[in-house]
């Protein structure tokens, strides 16, 4: 592929006369920092150290250090960094890792992933001269298992890069990397390390490909469910440059700037040493992603002359709807394709209790809330711990038991969002569902983000029961209650999605809201990925980008959580538990609901595409944002760390 860079060597360039311009926006009281940053951003690497030289030569001293002495800050970092060859900006990245207070895995992780031979090989030689030490022994002394060994294989800097594939090796490695996995008790890392560490890029993409159909699988699903720690990010990181550098490093700016502060060094390094290389397709990647262009966000979330020269750099704002460049159409495609083909074995967090017995539970229940003051700690225990179905097996013999109504005595006992917590673990899924609905529609302004998350992942069999539970229970119609609280195209998707099988839509009609909802809301989430991936080699846009563009308010966001709930569901509710606690407050309802509704079905996939996505563990987030029982019971949910 050719140069994807925004920076390249400017025309008629004259080092001598850059060095001048540089002296005299330095010289004096103050310096004239536009003129510094236009100057370095609009030359290429090659040209700064030409340049470098001309400053010494002229003027007798060192440009860095002048420029070191005359700006501050993140500015400084971001200018003094483009001024170093990149051989020997990685140098002083992996050396502030090692040798600061505590490791930067993120960083080795990061550098290590994503550089080519050449690359890796003038990183090494140039740590040698700047430190003169070793590169590998120093991170040999500062990492430790798996993980360091697997750096070490890396820091070879000898993958293969013939790009002969044989196809016969390429079905040994598929099978000696299931054998080493799924198919035994533990994992044998060094299998992993050794043909994930040393293969070339052609041949572990057919690698990859054919691994999925021996398990049904993909490798980055294996690789989430064998390993762990930072083991499994580098393992990760190298599986997601192999199949795509630029989307590894769209995932990572991406982090570097989402949230409460920012991850500067991150947001520098990458956009410093990707410029000259690939940065156009990591623009691409990142509108493919996210939902702004990766100039919008960097203009978001920096200021002052950090954010003009980040600006420079990254070249140009990508309108939201344009089409793809070939590489972020093919990387596309192929999301659909893998997205496709993956059978992801969902797994909940909740499971049944094995040496059931409800008369003993109910007991202890009524014990728990028996008497003056209630035993919170009993409830939690016993009610988190159990199996929906179980759970109603309790739910019966406290009534035949002890001839009391279980939910009305533990809604008078506890309060609050504890109270909701408990007591939505004791209805059934269907009574659940039909009471969130409810809870969705009534009252003063409608939660159309509720109404959209639940009918949009729950199956047919699910959205039946949930219909039959509400109609029991509010005496209507669950369409009728739909009908009355919300309007025109948005009520029409709901109530698409509330028949379990809508053949109302009218294909035929000009409307493309109509046609969308046509397909969106009566095909197969299987089918779905077929058409989206279809979509993409058709029309050269994804799917989600004409939602964005085309349409707006509650249609545009019940058509983007159909499209993200095809492509991969426990990624969108992952999305939904963050957005319900960052920032200030907490949308307790949806934490509840999603909390609820997913323990016995999907939340342990859930925990992985939150801890991959953000960087930081679901457990993690709970515990930070909730407090006492309630907090208590939600980790229970949870069940693990990651």
């Amino acid at each position: 592929m050719g140069f994807r860079g925004t920076i390249t060597d400017a025309a008629d360039f004259d080092p001598t006369a850059d060095a001048e311009t540089l002296f005299n926006a330095m010289k004096g009281f103050g310096s004239d920092k536009d003129a510094i940053l236009d100057l370095v951003t609009s030359r290429s690497n090659r040209q700064r150290q030409e340049v470098i030289a001309a400053y010494k030569c002229s003027f007798g001293k060192d440009l860095i250090e002048d420029l070191k002495y005359e700006l501050t800050g993140k500015f400084e970092r971001l200018i003094v960094s483009l001024m170093r060859t990149p051989a020997y900006h990685d140098a002083k990245e992996i050396h502030d890792a090692v040798k600061g207070v505590g490791t930067s895995e993120r960083c080795l992780i990061e550098i290590l992933a994503s550089r080519n031979n050449r690359q890796m090989n003038e990183m090494v030689a140039a740590y040698k001269d700047a430190y003169g030490r070793d590169m590998e022994e120093d991170i040999i002394a500062d990492t430790s298992g798996h993980f360091k060994k697997m750096l070490v294989v890396l820091l070879q800097g000898t993958r293969d890069e013939s790009g002969v594939v044989d196809a016969d090796l390429v079905q040994q490695d598929a099978q000696d990397l299931y054998a080493a996995g799924e198919e035994q008790w533990g994992t044998d890392e060094a299998k992993f390390i050794m043909i994930l560490g040393n293969r070339s890029v052609t041949h572990l993409c057919m690698v990859f490909d054919a691994f999925e159909k021996v398990a049904e699988m993909s490798i980055e699903d294996t690789i989430k469910r064998e390993l762990s720690g930072d083991f499994e990010r580098l393992m990760l990181a190298v599986v997601q440059c192999i199949r795509s550098v630029p989307m590894f490093f769209a995932k990572r700016l991406y982090k570097a700037m989402k949230g409460l502060g920012t991850a500067d060094n991150t947001l520098i390094r990458i956009m410093i040493c990707r410029s000259e290389i690939d940065i156009l397709d990591i623009r691409e990647c990142f509108r493919l992603l996210y939902e702004k262009s990766l100039f919008n966000m960097i203009t978001d979330d920096t200021s002052g002359d950090y954010k003009r020269t980040l600006l420079n750099l990254c070249g140009g704002d990508d309108d939201i709807a344009g089409e793809f460049f070939p590489e972020a159409a093919q990387i596309a495609y192929k999301m659909w394709e893998m997205s496709a083909m993956t059978k992801v074995q969902l797994r909940p967090t909740v499971r049944p209790a094995s040496s059931f017995d409800p008369a003993a539970d109910a007991q202890a229940l009524r014990k728990a809330m028996k008497g003056f003051g209630t035993d919170e700690d009993a409830i939690i225990d016993i009610v988190a711990q159990r199996s929906n179905a179980q759970r109603q097996e309790i739910r019966r013999t406290f009534k035949s038991l002890l001839g009391r109504d279980l939910m009305k005595d533990l809604k008078s006992e506890l309060s609050k969002n504890l109270e909701r917590l408990i007591i939505g673990l004791m209805l059934t899924p269907a009574e659940f569902d039909a009471k969130m609905m409810r809870k969705a529609i009534e009252g003063a302004g409608t939660d159309e983000h509720a109404l959209i998350e639940i009918l949009v992942t729950r199956s047919n069999e699910e959205i039946l029961a949930m219909n039959a539970a509400y109609q029991h229970a509010y005496k209507k119609s669950l369409e009728e209650a739909i009908n009355s609280d919300t309007s025109g195209h948005f009520c029409r998707i709901l109530v698409s999605l509330v028949q379990e099988l809508a053949d109302a839509c009218n294909a035929e009609s000009d409307d493309m809201v109509m046609k969308f909802m046509s397909i969106l809301c009566t095909r197969s989430f299987p089918h779905l990925r077929k058409v989206f991936q279809e979509f993409v080699r058709y029309s050269n846009k994804d799917i989600e980008q004409i939602i964005k563009k085309e349409m707006s308010g509650d249609v545009k966001n019940a058509f983007y959580a159909i499209v993200r709930s095809v492509k991969n569901q426990p990624s969108y509710f992952a999305d939904r538990l963050y957005k319900a606690m960052k920032g200030l407050g907490t949308d307790d309802r949806a934490l509840i609901r999603i909390m609820v509704s997913r323990s016995e079905a999907d939340l342990f996939n859930i925990r992985k595409e939150f801890k991959e996505t953000h960087d930081v563990s679901l457990h993690e987030f709970i515990k930070g944002d909730t407090s006492g029982d309630y907090r208590k019971t939600l980790l229970l949910l949870c069940g693990g760390e990651d």
